[in-house]
């Protein structure tokens, strides 16, 4: 009894830890009031008293907080939807190659994980600009070029590039598991390649659409690097909000009560996503 009571102690530990014990200290940092001073709050010693909701009433009156809130849910919608468009398709072929060739496929997704992730939206950069490589790939086609860099669009075609293997691999998880016998019995039934595709393989990789959803969406709604660097500083999302408020303005209390708002907005989908697993398995 004492192995398996160890073993379920480790994670329970680590997340103590790693999360608790950080959330906690934000949260009350959330509670506290801005000072000149270092550090740049009050109160400053582990008591509790003097803590109040003053900064969260000044999120709700301030068109700044909610403008970034629903920008950075905007941003990380569309990234989504179009991260599920493309990434499907591929996952779904990558699904349907010979065994051999699906663990050289799965590499090559994961492959840009290999390098740098500051490098490759910096290349990206290189890319956009206006004398990048795309405007003179399209000079040599004739094509006026592009004013992308510190666009929205940008943001986006980073954001898309970033976390589409996030996309692809929960999806090619469950569609490389899924019976081929299946979708002969469909066919043998009646139905096209296509019919048997809406009703029989859609259906059931509905978990891997869910989970790459989330995989993606949560971290792209408090992104900081791309929307920085590829969005310039017309850009308006909660990762950029959450760092200018704590190294620019040096309010850590406003940062933390963002950052507070964010986790629990962001705890919502995945409980829901939870709920809905736990039905599925009984």
């Amino acid at each position: 009894m004492r192995r398996p009571t160890l073993a379920a102690l480790a994670p329970c530990l680590w997340l103590a830890l790693f999360f608790a014990f950080p959330f906690a200290l934000v949260a009350k940092l959330s509670l506290s009031d801005s000072v000149l001073a270092m550090p740049p709050y009050a109160p400053a010693m582990p008591s509790f008293e003097g803590l109040d909701l003053e900064t969260y009433a000044r999120l709700a009156s301030d068109r700044l907080y909610f403008d970034a809130y629903a920008s950075s849910l905007r941003f990380a919608a569309a990234a989504t939807a179009i991260l599920l468009v493309i990434g499907y398709p591929i996952a779904y072929g990558m699904s349907r190659f010979p065994p051999r060739a699906r663990s050289a496929l799965v590499l090559a997704v994961i492959l840009p994980f290999w390098t740098s992730f500051l490098i490759r939206i910096y290349a990206w950069i290189a890319i956009l600009k206006p004398a990048g490589v795309l405007n003179a790939a399209l000079g040599a086609l004739g094509i006026p070029p592009l004013a992308l860099i510190n666009t929205d669009a940008a943001v986006i075609i980073g954001l898309v590039y970033a976390y589409l293997p996030f996309m692809v691999l929960p999806l090619y998880a469950v569609l490389e598991r899924q019976d081929p016998g299946l979708l002969e019995a469909a066919q043998d039934l009646g139905a096209s390649r296509l019919q048997a595709f809406w009703r029989v393989t859609f259906p059931l990789s509905l978990p891997g659409v869910a989970a790459g959803a989330l995989l993606c969406f949560i971290p792209m709604v408090g992104e900081f690097v791309i929307p920085d660097l590829l969005g310039g500083s017309g850009t308006l999302m909660l990762g950029k909000t959450i760092w200018t408020e704590f190294f620019a303005n040096r309010d850590w209390p406003a940062a933390s009560a963002v950052a507070i708002v964010l986790l629990a907005t962001l705890v919502a989908p995945i409980l829901l996503f939870e709920r809905q697993q736990a039905k599925v398995l009984r």
